[in-house]
Formats: C-alpha cells, sequence, structure tokens
C-alpha cells in the first residue's frame, strides 16, 4: 500500500512540529478562508492516501483498545491550504501538522509532505503515514486523558520542567505510531523499505537536528519533542512491544505519571 515519497518559520515549528498544541499559544485574529477554493490534483491523491491511511488507524486503534476493554472514539482529519480555523484556534501552514483535542481533529496543510521530503531529507509516503500516525498518538492520549491531565500542569511548572512533559509526551506519540506500523505490517500492508522512511522521518525532525538547521545551539532544557535519537527510539519501542504498557515508560522518573483509565 506504502512506498516511494521545512522551509516555513523555523521557531514555530520547534514548538509545533507534529504535536505541538495552537490552544497554548495567544489567538490570532486572521479571517478564516473561504472554503471554496480549487482543489489541485496533487492535493486529493494525497488526501486519499490519508484517507486510507486514517482508516488503517481505526482499525488498528479500536482493535487495541477493545484488548484493553474500552471504547475508541474515532478522530477526524482535515487537510488545508496555507489557512484554516481550528477548534485550537487558526491553523497555518507554518505551524506544521498538530492535533487539536477540542475538536478531535489533525490538521494538516497539503504543503508539508513536500516540506518533510525537501528540507528535511525524509521522504516516501511511509513518512508522511507516520507524521498522521503520529498526530493519531495525541488523539490516543487525548482518549485516554493523558493530554487532560499533562496539559495544566503548563501553568503549575517552570518551563524547562514542563518540557519535560512535553517531551514524554511527543515520544509516546512516536511510540503509538510505531505500534500502528506494527499492526499494519502484520496485515500485509507494508512494502519493503516503509519501516526505513517512517523511522528516518522521525530522526530528521528531532529538537536537536531543528536547532541546528536553524542555527541555534543545542539545547535540551528548550526540547519539546526529544532528540533524533529518542524520537527514532521511541518509535523503534512501540514498533518491537505494540502495547500500552510500555507506552507508558516515556513518564517514568517524572513526578506526574499517568495511567490509561479501564472499565
Amino acid at each position: 500500500m506504502f512506498g516511494g515519497g521545512i522551509g516555513g518559520v523555523v521557531i514555530l515549528l520547534l514548538y509545533f512540529l507534529l504535536g505541538g498544541n495552537p490552544s497554548d499559544l495567544p489567538k490570532q485574529s486572521t479571517p478564516a478562508p473561504s472554503e471554496q477554493r480549487q482543489v489541485s490534483q496533487e492535493e486529493t491523491v494525497l488526501e486519499d492516501f490519508l484517507s486510507v491511511v486514517l482508516a488503517d488507524t481505526e482499525d488498528v486503534w479500536h482493535e487495541k483498545f477493545n484488548a484493553y476493554g474500552l471504547d475508541y472514539a474515532e478522530p477526524k482529519m482535515t487537510l488545508f491550504n496555507q489557512t484554516t480555523q481550528s477548534g485550537c484556534g487558526l491553523a497555518q501552514s507554518n505551524m506544521g501538522p498538530f492535533y487539536c483535542p477540542r475538536d478531535q481533529i489533525v490538521y494538516l496543510d497539503v504543503s508539508f509532505y513536500n516540506e518533510l521530503k525537501n528540507t528535511f531529507g525524509a521522504g516516501g509516503d511511509f513518512a508522511f503515514a507516520y507524521v498522521l500516525a503520529h498526530e493519531i498518538g495525541h488523539h490516543v492520549q487525548n482518549q485516554l486523558n493523558i493530554i487532560g491531565q499533562i496539559h495544566p500542569l503548563r501553568q503549575q511548572l517552570p518551563e524547562a520542567e514542563y518540557n519535560k512533559y512535553s517531551v514524554a509526551m511527543e515520544l509516546q506519540a512516536d511510540y503509538f505510531a510505531g505500534l500502528f506500523s506494527y499492526y499494519v505490517q502484520e496485515k500485509g500492508y507494508l512494502e519493503q523499505g516503509d519501516i526505513d522512511e517512517a523511522m528516518n522521518a522521525a530522526s530528521s525532525i528531532g529538537d536537536d537536528r531543528i536547532q541546528r538547521m536553524s542555527g541555534q545551539e543545542v539545547n535540551a532544557d528548550s526540547f519539546t519533542h526529544g532528540t533524533s535519537k529518542q524520537r527514532k527510539n521511541a518509535f523503534d519501542q512501540g514498533f518491537k512491544y505494540h502495547d500500552l504498557e510500555h507506552a507508558m515508560q516515556f513518564f517514568a522518573g517524572l513526578k506526574y505519571q499517568p495511567r490509561f483509565q479501564t472499565h
């Protein structure tokens, strides 16, 4: 199913890339664009592809939640060009993909596919499938009430301390992307090289690499998503263990350790 195939404002990307929550930033007053616009053939093909990936995530997470006696509520996905309105405020292309827990929708700008390939060197369709699977990982966190327990800590902890929780959440979303990849491989959906594409994408967007690309010194206290090595390892761990118990390891050592709820 899968095979073959960041410009933008770097400071925003450091925050938003694969998981930043727009609701944490000041609201912007730019009006939402008209919904009536021409859709390119490239966008149509990309939307069709991602719709298949989204359906596969639903199959995987229904199965996984059922195994734990849980119900999985399916999220939605919105592709946009330049700007659109989300439940977390204005979505812009320079923000990168993100999940909004308020409306339970994943937002992806259509230009990000080429930016991931051309700027970060992470080409291939399954690299982009990884991006969506990571964002769906945040929806899983929302379903398990992890986001609801972690986000309030932003107001209670110093920035450097809260960033440790942010990194834990992002690495856990990478773990969930690896979990998803394991199950679609087991179903025979993947082609040779797909897993390498996903792991290369995870490695390409580590905080340390992005800081170097932007001309900054690497500052671990400012990390919000994890290093390239950590992100690649998190994906690999999800692929290896593909369970929820190991997914909680990323919060080990923190004073607050979220737990998923069972019926």
